[in-house]
């Protein structure tokens, strides 16, 4: 990884500096910590870290109508004395599965997945918002969201960072492939936006006081380092953030809620190529300082998110607050210092048939345990889980050439797959099953060719040998509810985005 130079970090303090003279908070004089603050921010990100997993940035192009959620869906509204739902629609780059990949779309899923999983994260939660490890090669989803102006924002469970590119920024990109236009956040424009002090409680962790150097008039810095050699650097604002409240009666209306997010004025490395800018990111990992855990901080709503995702045609949403129908079973999260979600997987079913496989494969510890991540695009396995499914899989099948596309698992086949190959169930705590059918594992390659989905998972990355990384390819149209509240995670089959689906409802107003 490339860290920030001095340079870089001396630019960077102008740029500050011109945000507060933009706004015209504070004087261009008091700025004489910027420099060693930074410098103390560089030296908690570790390039080579060994015990945390790496967040995601996934990024999309074009952005079709879907149906978002069915009416049969009820949320906590606030004429039950609860708080309402805030919903987010979504969309994808690409579908991974229908009509089929190109053979540079099958490539580009485990080439997603290897940045993904390029380093582990320093910290569970960076008290200062910043972030390492992160990828910004990728595919994933996208939800609209408004300062005022409308911003696209990548999506991503596995990353807590949330920060928007910012006027003055000079470097910021203007356009890109993935959208036609890019807008700066304008802090000025606003009459709400307020900048954060590096002395205000969001800047400084529970266990440090205020830095000698710090005093009323400086601001807090805000950095986001990536896997990729990407980065971020700016400083935190304070603002109104616009978004649709889903009510009981299937209806949205606007509202919004004050924020604290990332300004950023300076961008480096892929954010600033037109293939992968974007407006910014929302992360809705499991920490302090995300837009959900600021959300229900406020009082807005209850420490709750879900999402509905249709990897086949490529949307659906995200929403914010309790479901209360359909009724979702659970199974318990496993405290952790990691940010991604981790649970106790307890056995496979192919077919009906269990596989034997050791005891303590399943464990949890150090680099070690089963992880739900919507940014992961496919699902890896332990190497002596990954040859069992294959050949409890492929079973019935002795006549089946399996051939090496893009480093997957290919085979021909004219028949339906679902007809003539297994489902697979993964078996959760609480007797909560994982049910993955064929037409999710094979995906379709180039007419009648399909590819396994499970990946060996060091084949990734040795130092996730022992992990089971369960991604989009997965939980596609399934309800899956993360409660923080309960630390409980839980899901339900669901359609997330079939066009002319009966009792479907479309969202015709996004934020």
């Amino acid at each position: 990884m490339t860290f920030i130079n001095e340079r870089t970090v001396s630019d960077w303090n102008s740029d500050v500096v011109g945000l507060a003279s933009y706004i015209g908070q504070i004087e261009e004089t008091q700025t004489s910590c910027w420099i060693s603050k930074i410098r103390d921010i560089m030296l908690r990100i570790d390039p080579y870290p060994s015990a945390k997993l790496i967040a995601w940035l996934n990024h999309m192009d074009g952005l079709r109508q879907t149906h978002a959620i069915l009416s049969a869906l009820l949320v906590a509204s606030s004429t039950r004395g609860t708080v309402a739902i805030g919903l987010f629609q979504v969309r994808r780059k690409f579908s991974i599965m229908g009509g089929g990949c190109k053979g540079s779309d099958i490539g580009a899923l485990q080439t997603h997945d290897r940045n993904r999983h390029l380093r582990r994260l320093v910290a569970a939660d960076f008290s200062l918002g910043g972030l390492g490890g992160i990828s910004t090669s990728s595919t994933g989803y996208m939800l609209q969201c408004s300062f005022g102006s409308i911003h696209f924002f990548l999506v991503d469970t596995g990353s807590s960072a949330f920060w928007v590119n910012c006027i003055p920024c000079k470097q910021c990109p203007r356009k890109s492939d993935i959208l036609k236009k890019l807008t700066l956040y304008d802090p000025r424009s606003s009459v709400s936006s307020k900048v954060v002090k590096c002395d205000d409680m969001f800047c400084t962790s529970p266990d440090r006081d205020v830095q000698p150097e710090c005093n009323t008039s400086l601001l807090c810095p805000f950095i986001a380092t990536y896997a990729d050699g990407g980065s971020t650097i700016g400083a935190f604002v304070t603002d109104l953030v616009h978004y649709n409240q889903l009510s009981g009666n299937g209806l949205t209306q606007s509202t919004n809620t004050s924020l604290t997010f990332g300004c950023g004025l300076q961008q480096s490395g892929s954010l600033n190529t037109p293939e992968l800018a974007v407006d910014g990111i929302i992360g809705f990992a499991n920490s302090n300082n995300t837009m959900l855990s600021q959300l229900a901080a406020a009082g807005k709503t209850k420490k709750i998110f879900s999402h509905c995702l249709d990897s086949r045609n490529g949307g659906g949403i995200f929403a914010i607050g309790e479901v209360v129908e359909p009724k979702v079973k659970t199974t318990p999260l496993v405290q952790n210092s990691w940010i991604l979600y981790l649970v106790n997987l307890k056995m496979i079913d192919v077919g009906g048939t269990t596989l034997q496989l050791p005891a303590n494969i399943f464990e949890t510890a150090e680099m070690k345990g089963t992880f739900i991540d919507s940014g992961t695009t496919l699902a890896y396995l332990p190497e002596i889980v990954y040859k069992e499914l294959m050949l409890a899989v492929f079973a019935k099948h002795p006549d089946i050439t399996l051939h090496d596309t893009d480093n997957l698992e290919c085979f021909n086949f004219l028949d339906s797959v679902d007809d003539r190959f297994p489902k697979i169930s993964l078996q959760f705590e609480n007797d909560l099953a994982l049910d993955v059918y064929p037409h999710d594992y094979l995906l379709e390659y180039e007419g009648k060719q399909y590819c396994f989905g499970f990946q060996d998972a060091a084949k990734q990355d040795d130092g996730f040998k022992d992990m089971f990384l369960l991604g989009d390819m997965v939980i596609s149209n399934k309800l899956v509810v993360y409660d923080m509240e309960k630390i409980v995670i839980g899901w339900t089959e669901y359609n997330c985005g079939e066009r002319g689906c009966e009792g479907c409802m479309t969202v015709e107003r996004f934020l």
